[in-house]
């Protein structure tokens, strides 16, 4: 008898504990969840938190609420100028609404990305008819610049295209994923863009012809820039040069009479000694050592007259 009342009480406390473990459920921060009653759907948003639930009359159902990135495969597109390129891209979405998320898809991940996929494409292939190659290309080749790498003939990063290239589709495939399954886009971004072999060589032929045409053009530009600053250096080296002369005759016009005045006032003040100076400064010039000059004078002339008289007056012969 006791081992029957302790086996209803074991039974019992097992039935409350299972009741009270299936009535309280936890929804991470991670996550997203949504209650049900039969299938129907009666707590659409569940915040993370410690909840509770009927056991057995109610199911929860929790999705990942982090952001999801959704590896696309490649795709072949035309540009606005009928050219191919292959482009692998990617999309970043996140779920919003799990009411509508679960109506869309069942819960299933799998499911929403298939959903999710062919949209990119159709927004993809719109946006790149809408473009032409040689803008794509250009892209490119800034990139490649940019990141201090040497351009593949085929192959780029998903840099090549300008941020803004991706903004139309990506905000137009968010407006309707919004709606119709729940989620968020919250970004397209190409990883890659590969052209064709039969497209390549005749895009880089035409991208060196131009590259080419646009150095020449520098060239010959800088050509005449170079031949312009020549003629006005040369110009204004000419005016330099005449202002220089003129300035120097002038300073030289104003010494000469500056030393004439100062010689006149030298030769007002003892004329004896003035002849005799000037005589002695004439004989050292003309008898200096390192002259190769040659003068040929009569010994009686005036200019020695110092040297048949210290006081330089005519002698009889």
């Amino acid at each position: 008898m006791l081992n029957n009342r302790a086996l209803a009480i074991i039974a019992v406390l097992a039935v409350v504990a299972w009741i009270g473990n299936s009535s309280m459920y936890i929804v991470n921060e991670t996550q997203r969840a949504i209650k049900l009653r039969f299938g129907e759907i009666v707590e659409k948003d569940i915040q993370p938190g410690l909840h509770f639930k009927w056991p057995l009359l109610n199911t929860v159902k929790t999705f990942d609420g982090r952001v999801m990135s959704l590896d696309a495969s490649a795709s072949r597109y035309l540009t606005k100028d009928k050219k191919a390129v292959i482009v692998d891209s990617y999309v970043k979405w996140k779920i919003i609404n799990p009411q509508s998320y679960y109506e869309a898809t069942s819960g299933d991940e799998q499911m929403a990305e298939r959903l999710i996929a062919p949209r990119v494409d159709e927004r993809l292939r719109n946006e790149f008819g809408r473009l032409e190659l040689s803008d794509i290309v250009a892209d490119r080749s800034v990139a490649a610049a940019q990141q201090k790498e040497k351009p593949e003939p085929e192959k780029q990063d998903s840099k090549a295209l300008k941020e803004e290239t991706m903004d139309k589709p990506t905000n137009d495939l968010d407006a309707a994923m919004r709606s119709e399954l729940g989620v968020a886009i919250l970004d397209i971004r190409v990883k890659r863009i590969d052209l064709p072999n039969e497209v390549s060589q005749a895009v880089y032929e035409r991208m060196r012809s131009e590259r080419q045409r646009e150095a020449q053009r520098y060239r010959a530009e800088g050509r005449q820039e170079s031949e312009e600053i020549k003629a006005k250096a040369d110009q204004q080296s000419k005016a330099l040069l005449a202002d220089a002369r003129e300035t120097s005759e002038t300073i030289r016009g104003q010494g000469d009479a500056k030393a004439s005045t100062i010689y006149a006032g030298a030769y007002r003040q003892n004329e004896d000694f003035f002849r005799f100076y000037r005589s002695l400064e004439a004989y050292r010039d003309s008898f200096d050592s390192s002259s190769k000059n040659m003068m040929v004078l009569d010994p009686k002339s005036d200019f020695f007259k110092y040297f048949r008289s210290p006081t330089g007056e005519s002698t009889a012969p």
